[in-house]
């Protein structure tokens, strides 16, 4: 992860058009900072037979009521506060 924010760091500082951007901006005048917020997920891939079993009933054979969830979905709820029937 600190190598993928080191390249995203020495993109920026690189870019010809950045430097360009806030030469311009300082000859008005102005002192330049620049601030960015990335958010980076990751998640485990897991085992295809486990895969396969998440997809669960396709859309068009869903039965009224039943959601297929995959491990996404439930942390992505749980963080949500929440909680799924295990029925």
């Amino acid at each position: 992860m600190q190598d993928l924010g080191n390249a995203i760091n020495e993109s920026l500082s690189d870019s010809d058009r950045i430097a360009e951007s806030i030469s311009e901006i300082r000859k008005e005048g102005y002192d330049v900072f620049l601030v960015l917020e990335a958010t980076i997920g990751f998640n485990k891939r897991e085992g295809q037979e486990e895969a396969e079993e998440e997809v669960g009933t396709p859309a068009s054979e869903a039965v009224e009521g039943d959601i297929p969830f995959t491990s996404q979905d439930e942390k992505f709820l749980r963080s949500l506060k929440i909680t799924i029937d295990d029925e």
